[in-house]
């Protein structure tokens, strides 16, 4: 294990290296740009390739020939870069071929603003046609960011299918103390699907296109039951001092960051408020919902960077009307504070208190 002090989109890149990427492929766009700069330089230093497509739509097609041949691929890109390769996305898923993709999200819808935001929440949780799902994992942290793009290739490699990393460009520009992981052998066996020539074995095409419906139908049958299968599984969540809470904030990324922050400074207060982090988006932990005593639990605060609240519909499944559900949001670009928080929870749910 290596100790570094790294900014986030570096470390995501490095932590790729470590989990064996051997190919990347994207195009130039705020705030996910040190992601392709660094891999320029260090991917070739272990064999790989770097290739800087002349677009979005050229460099998720990279990422498609390049997964064929069964190297550990990825692409990074935000917002406007993402709906470019949202069709390639859901070729890879319709190929059931592994790929990770990291989105370090911005602020806003068409070209919207380089400022950092998590507007892509809804996007990312249906990132192209034919109603495929990826698992959808999301940081709070720089380490964490490393520990989940490590951990996004094996999630890849074992599912066949895409994994999206969602960060935001607060993660992708701060700079912290990390313990980079060692190097890992992509020792998955792949040689049941992979194009390598054709030797000693029958040819195979790798493709989504199939005039068999009824083998259309037993591909979707087999995913669905995949992605049950992540709902027993995968989930990744953090409860952080729920277990007395009358309160509950619910956020993920770097609003949940913010928000331990308000919740530290509530507690000293008295007020009995805790968080409900999804570390994974998809599958979403409803679950963490489910098991709240409503008896006890009076209100749910959603707190995202971005207004409308995106969240708000996964938590309202997770809560089924049991307690009142508010948002609190900021958009444009603009960070949460903890004040405003604070601001929110008392307005909300804390009049009689603060």
């Amino acid at each position: 294990m290596e100790k570094t002090f790294i900014k986030g989109n570096e470390a995501i890149a490095e932590a790729a290296v470590r989990a064996g990427c051997k190919f990347f492929s994207g195009y130039p766009i705020t705030p996910q740009n040190e992601i392709p700069e660094y891999l320029s330089v260090r991917l070739p230093e272990v064999g790989g390739v770097f290739v800087q497509g002349e677009s979005e739509l050229a460099s998720i097609n990279m990422i498609y020939g390049a997964s064929c041949s069964g190297k550990r691929v990825m692409t990074s890109s935000s917002g406007p870069g993402l709906s470019l390769k949202a069709e390639g996305i859901s070729y890879l898923a319709g190929s059931k071929l592994p790929a990770v993709i990291i989105d370090v999200a911005r602020t806003g819808c068409g070209l919207g603003q380089i400022k950092p935001g998590q507007n892509d929440y809804w996007f990312v949780k249906s990132p192209g046609h034919g109603g495929f799902k990826t698992i959808i994992l999301a940081p709070s942290s720089v380490q964490e960011a490393v520990d989940l793009t490590y951990k996004a290739f094996d999630l890849a490699d074992r599912d066949l299918n895409p994994v999206i990393v969602l960060t935001d460009g607060v993660t992708g520009a701060m700079m912290e103390s990390v313990t980079l992981p060692e190097f890992k052998k992509n020792d998955y066996d792949k040689s049941n699907w992979i194009l390598d020539g054709c030797k000693d074995r029958e040819s195979r095409i790798v493709t989504s296109v199939t005039l068999d419906f009824d083998a259309l139908e037993k591909f979707h049958i087999s995913q669905d039951t995949m992605y049950k299968k992540w709902d027993k599984e995968d989930v990744m969540v953090e409860e952080y001092m729920v277990e007395d809470a009358e309160y509950i904030i619910a956020a993920y990324g770097v609003s949940a960051r913010i928000a331990k922050t308000a919740i530290k400074e509530l507690r000293k207060s008295g007020v009995k408020i805790g968080l409900i982090r999804p570390i994974t988006i998809t599958p979403y932990p409803y679950e963490s919902f489910e098991k709240l005593d409503y008896s006890k639990v009076k209100g749910v605060l959603v707190v995202e960077l971005c207004i409308p609240s995106q969240m708000i519909d996964d938590v309202k499944l997770g809560v089924l009307k049991k307690a009142p559900v508010f948002t609190f949001g900021r958009g444009g670009g603009f960070i949460i504070s903890p004040e405003e928080i604070i601001e929110s929870v008392n307005k909300n749910f804390l009049k009689e208190v603060l």
